[in-house]
């Protein structure tokens, strides 16, 4: 069988296009978050921030991409936390990286913890985090066939 994942592995990069205002408004019906520091540059800048910010877990979001998209469709997140450094803006390309701090292998499949992380174009951290994921032996057999 194939170590899908081992220790100290790393996870990405992915890389999201630059964010934009209209995903800024995108996501503030999404997910219900009309504060207007979000959406509106008078608002923003009346508070201090210079501009409009993308809203944290927008950038959660794009963080918990990357896992999902490393753990496969088989995979099952049991935790996911993370800190906010810094602002997002727009422009802003966010770029999400992981890397692999623990791997447990259990009978029906591989335990893996892993510190998260993302930071913006000019390598300052917006975000750090932790997860833990499960995948089944029989995604990491199927990952093995493909090889």
């Amino acid at each position: 069988m194939m170590e899908k994942y081992t220790v100290g592995q790393t996870l990405g990069p992915l890389v999201k296009p630059p964010v934009t205002k209209i995903q800024l408004v995108r996501y503030a019906g999404a997910s219900g978050d009309f504060n207007p520091i979000h959406t509106v540059d008078e608002f923003a800048v009346a508070a201090g921030l210079g501009g409009v910010i993308a809203h944290g877990m927008l950038t959660m979001g794009f963080v918990g991409q990357l896992l999902t998209d490393t753990m496969g469709p088989q995979g099952k997140m049991e935790s996911f936390s993370v800190r906010f450094k810094e602002m997002v803006h727009p422009g802003d390309v966010i770029t999400c990286q992981g890397r692999v701090t623990h791997r447990e292998d259990v009978a029906s499949g591989q335990r893996v913890d892993c510190e998260v992380w993302a930071i913006q174009q000019e390598g300052k951290q917006v975000v750090t985090g932790k997860a833990i994921f499960f995948v089944p032996h029989s995604s990491l057999q199927n990952e093995q066939r493909s090889s």
